[in-house]
């Protein structure tokens, strides 16, 4: 199979060695986002809800680079500072999500430390 890397200039370039997603086949593989604004540069600020909507923000970009969106997520990842904001996170992450369809599968996960001092870091797959 073909691995095709994904860039969006829309979205926060990479600050490591790896691509922003790789396509493969009919999928597209994220790497995880975290709640920077692509212009600054720097984290946003107003805690773990402006901050989820950020991440979304920056994957929104990263799946219209692909040809894809929310509709064709089939599984998120979550990763999250603090277990104590999950249910403000959730809150935010719903809203992306039409509960019509079906939702993704998901797991969220509480980590010591996230890149930058993120509070929320979120990857997905979704179908192309």
């Amino acid at each position: 199979m073909i691995k095709d890397r994904i860039s969006s200039a829309n979205a926060p370039q990479a600050i490591g060695p790896y691509s922003q997603a790789v396509k493969v086949g009919d999928f597209l593989y994220t790497s995880g986002q975290l709640p920077i604004h692509p212009d600054s540069g720097i984290i946003v600020s107003g805690g773990i809800e402006a901050q989820t909507h950020q991440v979304f923000r920056n994957l929104s970009e990263v799946l219209k680079e692909a040809g894809t969106d929310f509709d064709r997520v089939v599984k998120a990842t979550v990763f999250l500072k603090n277990m104590d904001d999950f249910q403000a996170m959730n809150a935010v992450y719903s809203t992306y999500f039409n509960p019509k369809n079906t939702l993704p599968a998901r797991s969220a996960v509480q980590v010591a430390r996230l890149p930058k001092d993120a509070l929320v870091e979120i990857e997905v797959v979704a179908i192309i």
